[in-house]
């Protein structure tokens, strides 16, 4: 009787010690959000209402963007990469915008600031990965836009491209607790909710959402990033959500293809069962897409991938390089 006291004492202690470091975790995140990440530059917003007017003034653009010189060097190499697969060198924002067009551009400031502000907080292991990650998303999303006739498609290059942004201030806190020689996630913690939420007390899909707002996009991106987990629970634009999802979603499955080929080994690879040609994840996330769009879509986004990888790769590898070198605010 009184070992079973004892083991129910402990039981609860640990239980609440548990509580209490995830609660200080996400009392640090907070902070983080509220203090450590970037707000948009107001020239994001001045780019804005300049490119999104009728009759764009290239000029009025770039000399936007030259106010801010390392940003301006950031989004010519990263127009010069292999990402984008321009045929002819970029030597000017003005021909930025008339080569990638106007909305491609804005997502590329938006991105480049952001990724100005993680390079210097995350190793570049980890900016890769991330990055990799988030420009296949909006690389596939606009495709499955068009495949599917979504008539928004650069949103959903955007919102693929962004959709985990959640992420960053979750793994500032993984880099703060690494440092200070503290209980770290489980080594699978990046986009396991269950996982995020039982170390953070909140997910990246809830930190996503509050970046959102805070830099005051539109309520369909708002969507995108709180709801690309549970594409059902969409309210503003359950079709956005859907690509997006999709996207993310298919590249998950390649990411743990790839770890499955690698645990067999080479004289097994050719006893590992073949991928359906409709995943489930397709009908949960396009529910109103029938069996014939389904598979020419799953054909499209495999073949699509073994094209974009290699370049997406190359691309990065160029950008985040160039990133480094860029001087720092």
């Amino acid at each position: 009787m009184t070992s079973s006291v004892h083991s129910g004492n402990r039981t609860a202690g640990s239980s609440t010690i548990a509580m209490e470091l995830q609660e200080r975790r996400k009392q640090r995140l907070m902070g983080i959000l509220g203090q450590g990440l970037p707000t948009l530059p107001n020239y994001v917003l001045d780019l804005n209402a300049l490119l999104s007017s009728p009759s764009v003034d290239l000029k009025k653009v770039a000399n936007v963007i030259r106010t801010d010189p390392s940003l301006s060097a950031q989004v010519l190499r990263l127009c010069n990469s292999a990402l984008f697969g321009l045929r002819r060198r970029v030597l000017s924002i003005e021909q930025a915008a008339i080569l990638l067009g106007t909305e491609r551009l804005r997502t590329m400031v938006l991105t480049c600031s952001v990724m100005q502000f993680a390079g210097k907080k995350l190793p570049k292991e980890q900016l890769m990965a991330f990055w990799q990650h988030s420009f296949l998303s909006g690389l596939l999303s606009e495709r499955i836009a068009r495949q599917i006739d979504y008539f928004e498609k650069e949103q959903a290059y955007l919102g693929g491209l962004l959709h985990d942004i959640g992420q960053l201030p979750l793994w500032i806190l993984v880099l703060e607790e690494t440092a200070k020689q503290r209980a770290l996630p489980p080594p699978d913690w990046v986009d396991n909710i269950p996982a995020e939420r039982d170390y953070f007390g909140m997910d990246h899909c809830k930190t996503g959402r509050m970046m959102a707002v805070s830099w005051n996009f539109m309520p369909s991106f708002i969507d995108v990033f709180e709801n690309h987990h549970s594409p059902e629970h969409a309210q503003h634009d359950p079709y956005l959500v859907g690509i997006v999802a999709t996207a993310d979603q298919f590249l998950q499955t390649q990411a743990e293809h790839v770890a499955h080929q690698g645990e067999e080994g080479a004289e097994s690879e050719g006893h590992h069962p073949p991928e359906p040609l409709d995943p489930l994840f397709l009908r949960t996330c396009l529910p109103l897409l029938g069996e014939p769009e389904r598979l020419a879509l799953m054909e499209v986004l495999q073949t699509e991938f073994i094209h974009l990888l290699p370049l997406v790769q190359l691309g990065l590898a160029s950008a985040t390089g160039a990133a480094a070198e860029l001087p720092q605010k």
